[in-house]
This record gives structure tokens, C-alpha cells and sequence, in this order.
């Protein structure tokens, strides 16, 4: 039986969620399987990976294959260096420790690698956030500054109505007025 290691699909529609499975070559994506090793979400970022490194590397070692997008993972969790170092040991050019001390410097260096990754996500979706809250200040004293002007438009407006208003009341004032003592005489 040829034994696969490869991706089974959930989630919902354009929103896909992956187990990784060990399965026979002849049965479906999505049907049945010997062992889910791991779970893959692409949606997240970066990817969140699930993976049960011992079982992956045993299954590796029985002669399960990899699918493509499946040996990208592996090799991003190090299950295939691993495998390499182990067959290194096996063959006589390293020692079990120095194997050990190998893959443990590799963790190191792409855990940190990942952390700056994380870190730069987070640091442009604050650099994002600043634009976006100075762009609105921006916008806001503009349209602050614009009411503020249109106020004092119409209060200009309003006193020199009133000013016009008043000019007339006392012109009709001073008409009835001097209308009055012709009227007298």
C-alpha cells in the first residue's frame, strides 16, 4: 500500500482550513485516513501549523511521501532536517548530540525569524492605524474649520440684516417723524 502524507480539507467556502493526514494514495482528499499528524490554517498570518513532529518523521522514515504544499510544511516545522540529520547519524558523519545541537540551533533561528515577522505585521498595522486617525484629524479640522467659517458668514449676514433692518426702522422713524409736523402745520 503506498502511504501519503498530504492536506484534507475543511472549513467553509473561501475560508479553507487544512488536517494534515497520513492516507492511502487511492482514497479521496477528504475521505478516510490512517492518522491526522496535524492541523494547517492559511487564513491566519503567518500560517498557524499543528503538528505532531514525531509521527510526521515516523511516517517519513515507514516511506510515506510528501505532497508538495505538505513538504513545504514539513520543512518549515523541520521534520525534513531532522530526517536529514538522523540519516547523518545513521551513516557515521555526526554524532547523535552534535544532530541535536544542529536542529536546535536551526529552531532557534527560525523561531526568531518568525517573531520579526509577527512583530513587523503588528508594527505596520500601528504605523496603519497612525495614518489613518491623523488622515480623520485632518478631515475633521477641515470640516470643523469649514462650519466654523460658514458661522461666521451667517452671523455677518445676520448682523448686517439686523444693521439694515434697524437703518430702516429709524429711516421710517424719522419719516413718520417729519411727516408729523408737516402734517401740523
Amino acid at each position: 500500500m503506498a502511504v501519503k502524507i498530504r492536506l484534507s480539507r475543511h472549513g467553509k467556502k473561501n475560508y479553507a482550513f487544512y488536517h494534515i493526514v497520513v492516507t492511502d494514495v487511492r482514497s479521496p482528499r477528504d475521505g478516510r485516513y490512517i492518522e491526522q499528524i496535524g492541523t494547517y490554517n492559511p487564513n491566519t498570518n503567518p500560517a498557524s501549523i499543528v503538528l505532531n513532529s514525531e509521527r510526521a518523521l515516523y511516517w517519513l522514515n515507514c516511506g510515506a511521501q510528501p505532497s508538495p504544499t505538505t513538504r513545504r510544511i514539513l520543512s518549515y516545522e523541520g521534520v525534513l532536517l531532522k530526517k536529514h540529520l538522523q540519516g547523518g547519524v545513521a551513516k557515521g558523519a555526526l554524532t547523535e548530540a552534535q544532530a541535536e545541537a544542529k536542529f536546535n540551533e536551526w529552531k532557534v533561528a527560525k523561531e526568531a525569524k518568525v517573531n520579526a515577522k509577527i512583530s513587523g505585521i503588528s508594527e505596520a498595522k500601528r504605523t496603519a492605524a497612525k495614518a489613518a486617525t491623523a488622515a480623520e484629524e485632518k478631515v475633521n479640522a477641515e470640516r470643523a474649520e469649514a462650519i466654523a467659517k460658514r458661522k461666521a458668514e451667517e452671523a455677518a449676514a445676520k448682523a448686517a440684516a439686523e444693521a439694515a433692518a434697524a437703518a430702516e426702522a429709524a429711516q421710517s422713524e424719522e419719516a413718520a417723524e417729519a411727516e408729523a409736523p408737516a402734517e401740523e402745520a
